[in-house]
């Protein structure tokens, strides 16, 4: 973030600290927060330019739903799970979910929203599960997650959002109701009066329940009128309510009005000091990141964030951006901010969520990104040499990224597991026992016909080997015969859950076509697909990862908190030095998860959206 905010609501402009005296600076810097500090002398300003982020963790305040004993402390809501999945393809079953909450709890979130319970019968299972083990797995140092449910301003969505989260150690109950003019009108066809009356007694009837931690987000904040949200959240916090979550739904505003925002709503609404206030981000204008430190330094203790910044349309505000901002500049700029994250859980994190999404992560992508640590630049790779702070302001293994041979292992044809295992630890792959036994084999095929593997070579056949979905069926063998002389044919033999081989043969436009409509002989399911495919490394030996995208003809599952149906997208992934065998694998890995999700769910989602209201 490149500059401050004064928190004052009459007047709440950026302030950048390089067009500022050291008085005025210091000011602003006490403005930031509840704590005073004193104006950086000269020297401590330029000293500063060549920090590199490594503070440390501070220790984690013991958790009140409505109050944090530390001032400065932040706590991270991760909505990967729930606002994450509504981005287009990004479905995942219900192992995926609790693999993904279990690596959240190592990441340290405070709160995982775990998803929307009312969606579907499977969602509320797959909620109950993560609240029944994550949820109840509590650490040396007494942490453990808040496990949350979305739900709807109606009865039925909280009533199924409580039978999920209820089993957790500290459950939490997230209800919504749209507060702007556009949605009130459009959507709710409500008065301002009905809207505040549905917001307090469904707050209320949350608390009713039992839960004594309840959050409640006003939709569309970002467009709405200002004294209509000082109105609805001061009833919604004498109706019980613990935490405010302030969205920005659509992306609208700039980190100054989103600031202002914050600010306005502190100073104006009644009771607001016995509650938390949280920010959600969209991204529509490239602005979550900036947007959600804003909010924290006007005031808000809560961010609301996904891993890789996945989510609805243009996605959410990062959570790997919002943190490491935090813990490179929250002592210097931002008033001594700080979080409870494991950081250097955040590349594993990421990877998980890349491969079990499907959405890939764009290489200049912030803290993540396959270049964001690379330096291609004469003048940079020369300071990089001389001192890494030159070009960095973070060090890769404050993530979890390690570079290649700084152990001065070099894989290949004769090396072994104990090699091959250290490796993997060293990229943050923490992987053992039949896991580690299946991913040798592949990488013991691979090194016998490439000399050299390479890190992007071992992280592309660990997304193929672990982060599959279950087996329906298993590629055995795929023959493709193609040129300029003759048709394409294409022969696959797949292997079912039971073991019986079946085999059939096709042709196509080319080898690839040929394949898939041989897979769809035995298979028999009809979709849709999109197809990509691309070289982890350069050079003609290259690894090839495909990915593609299914949809099912009928699938039409409801996952969104509007209530809206869905066609339910399918992503699988592919590695492999033949394109052909990668893209057949890719494929396959597709149809697993689909038939999988179909086979568990698709009779409970049916029943269920009988039953839950729009």
């Amino acid at each position: 973030m490149a500059s401050l905010f004064l928190r004052n609501p009459s007047n709440f402009s950026p302030i950048s600290s390089a067009n500022c005296d050291r008085q005025t600076f210091g000011f602003l810097l006490q403005r930031c927060s509840s704590f005073s500090f004193q104006p950086p002398t000269r020297r401590s300003r330029f000293s500063a330019i060549a920090f590199v982020c490594a503070a440390a963790r501070r220790p984690r305040p013991d958790y009140i739903p409505n109050r944090i004993s530390d001032p400065n402390y932040v706590r991270i809501f991760d909505t990967t799970l729930r606002d994450g999945e509504q981005s287009p393809g990004a479905t995942m079953t219900s192992k995926e979910k609790l693999d993904i909450a279990r690596q959240l709890a190592k990441l340290g979130v405070d709160i995982i929203e775990a998803g929307f319970p009312a969606a579907s019968r499977d969602d509320l299972e797959a909620v109950k599960v993560i609240a029944q083990g994550v949820g109840n797995a509590v650490d040396e140092k007494g942490y453990v997650p808040v496990i949350c449910g979305l739900a709807r301003c109606n009865k039925r969505d909280i009533d199924a959002a409580w039978e999920a989260v209820k089993y957790a150690k500290r459950p939490r109950i997230h209800t919504f109701i749209a507060t702007s003019e556009i949605h009130m009108k459009h959507k709710l066809k409500k008065t301002r009066e009905e809207v505040i009356e549905t917001a307090r007694s469904m707050v209320s009837y949350a608390r009713s329940l039992g839960c004594e931690d309840v959050e409640f987000s006003p939709e569309d904040a970002g467009r709405s009128d200002r004294e209509f949200l000082y109105q609805i959240l001061g009833e919604v916090i004498r109706a019980g309510a613990t935490t405010l979550n302030i969205p920005d739904t659509v992306g609208y505003t700039m980190p100054n009005e989103f600031g202002q925002l914050i600010a306005d709503i502190k100073a104006n609404t009644p009771g607001i000091e016995n509650v938390i206030i949280s920010t959600h981000c969209q991204n529509d204008l490239g602005l979550s990141t900036a947007n959600t430190l804003a909010g924290a330094c006007a005031g808000a203790r809560q961010l609301e964030v996904t891993v890789n910044g996945i989510g609805e349309r243009a996605g959410n505000a990062s959570l790997e951006e919002v943190v490491m901002a935090l813990k490179c500049r929250g002592e210097q700029v931002l008033g001594g901010l700080c979080t409870g994250i494991n950081t250097e859980q955040i590349v594993l994190s990421g990877k998980m969520v890349e491969e079990y999404s499907g959405l890939h992560v764009q290489p200049h992508k912030a803290i993540v990104g396959s270049n964001a640590f690379a330096h291609e630049s004469g003048i940079h790779q020369d300071g990089m040499l001389k001192h890494k702070g030159t070009y960095e302001i973070i060090s890769p293994d404050e993530i979890g990224l390690y570079r290649s041979n700084e152990s001065g292992i070099v894989l290949g044809k004769l090396s072994g597991r104990h090699a091959l295992k250290s490796r993997l630890s060293e990229l943050g792959y923490d992987i053992d026992g039949k896991e580690l036994d299946d991913l040798f084999w592949r990488f013991k095929t691979v090194a016998e016909k490439k000399k050299n593997i390479t890190d992007d070579d071992l992280i592309a056949l660990v997304s193929d080997v672990i982060f599959q979905p279950q087996v329906v069926w298993k590629l055995g063998d795929v023959q493709v015969t193609c040129g300029t002389l003759g048709l394409p044919m294409a022969t696959v033999r797949l292997i079912d859950a039971e073991g019986e081989e079946r085999i059939a043969c096709s042709n196509g436009t080319g080898p690839v076509d040929s394949a898939y409509k041989a897979v769809d002989l035995i298979v028999k399911v009809p979709v849709t697909l999109e197809y990509g495919i691309n070289a982890v490394t350069e050079g003609i030996d290259a690894i090839a990862t495909t990915r593609v995208l299914i949809r099912g003809e009928g699938d039409h599952i409801s996952t969104h908190a509007s209530g809206e149906t869905v066609l339910g997208a399918f992503s699988g992934t592919g590695a492999g030095m033949d394109v052909v065998v990668s893209s057949v694998r890719a494929y396959v890995n597709a149809l697993n998860k689909m038939l999988s999700f179909r086979k568990q769910n698709l009779p409970k989602v049916q029943a269920e959206s009988s039953r839950v209201s729009p």
